[in-house]
């Protein structure tokens, strides 16, 4: 008698899936790394953030009654505190320096260290080393540089007859500090730029050369379009970077005479003697809405010319 033969079982149509449903353990998982985040966010950032908006238009020492005052702390603040302009003017100064100055040489330093040279890894670690200190330390380094009786400069000079007051001269001192910090900040910029730069497609530069172009027409027509995105960070951070100055100048001298910086005329505020917390908020507002326009400017101009393109 014949077996049987087998036939194999038919496939089972494969139905589109449906929407996959979250168990209660994944909207779990959820909550807690997206939600605490959030909260942190919140309760970090833009709680302070919040009520610095809303005591702004208030009086209040930190302990007594807190009293609605309305604009009367920002009609004070632009028509009567003297240290106010100083402050707004040195900001943007800080800012154009490090901007056109130390961004662009760090903008430099890149190009030769992806090129290749000799010692290159020495290089890059020497110049990334200001990075790792903070603006205090580097206050502090100035110092040692730009005393009048005991830096370093005065005595290369040979200026001990006459020796200049490089940081309590309130001409001079300003520039000093600049330097000092554009010595950090030029490190940052460096390996921002060469990061970008060796991810730059090399049949680019190729393409360019087999066409005749110069390496100066290279890197400005080919290469530096290329680094849009770098771009953008190293603007938003140069932004940050000059609004939110403060340590360098309050290890120098406390931000006075000739380096006023509005962070430090909060600080004096708020948890100076006067304590004039509703004062304080209303400079803190100010800085918030400056350093907010500028980045939020040179996003909109990046990213319009990231769509021509």
């Amino acid at each position: 008698m014949p077996l049987p033969t087998l036939r194999p079982a038919p496939r089972a149509r494969a139905g589109r899936r449906g929407p996959r449903r979250f168990t209660r353990r994944d909207l779990a998982v959820l909550g807690v790394l997206l939600g605490l985040p959030v909260l942190l966010d919140l309760a970090v950032v833009w709680g302070p953030t919040l009520a610095s908006i809303g005591l702004s238009f208030t009086s209040w020492d930190g302990l007594g009654e807190i009293r609605w005052v309305g604009g009367k702390n920002y009609a004070t603040l632009f028509t009567d505190y003297p240290q106010f302009w100083p402050a707004v003017r040195n900001n943007l100064l800080w800012l154009g320096f490090l901007g056109l100055v130390a961004t662009p040489f760090g903008l430099f330093l890149a190009v030769l260290l992806d090129r290749g040279v000799r010692f290159s890894r020495f290089y890059q670690s020497t110049l990334y080393m200001p990075v790792v200190l903070s603006l205090a330390i580097v206050g502090f380094i100035a110092q040692l540089i730009f005393s009048r009786d005991q830096g370093a400069l005065n005595a290369v000079l040979a200026n001990q007859d006459h020796p200049v007051d490089w940081l309590g001269d309130p001409d001079l001192n300003i520039w000093m500090v600049l330097i000092a910090a554009a010595w950090r900040h030029t490190g940052y910029v460096m390996i921002l730029y060469l990061a970008g730069l060796k991810s730059v497609d090399a049949s680019l530069k190729e393409a360019a050369a087999i066409d005749g172009a110069s390496e100066r027409q290279t890197f400005f027509r080919v290469v530096f379009p290329t680094l849009r995105p770098v771009n953008v960070i190293v603007g938003v951070i140069t932004v940050i970077e000059a609004l939110r100055a403060f340590d360098i100048v309050y290890a120098i001298n406390h931000g006075r005479n000739g380096l006023e910086l509005l962070s430090v005329l909060v600080t004096d505020n708020i948890i100076g003697e006067a304590s004039r917390i509703g004062f304080g908020s209303a400079i803190a507002v100010v800085l918030l809405t400056v350093s907010l326009g500028f980045i939020a400017t040179y996003l909109v101009q990046e990213l319009r010319g990231e769509k021509q393109t």
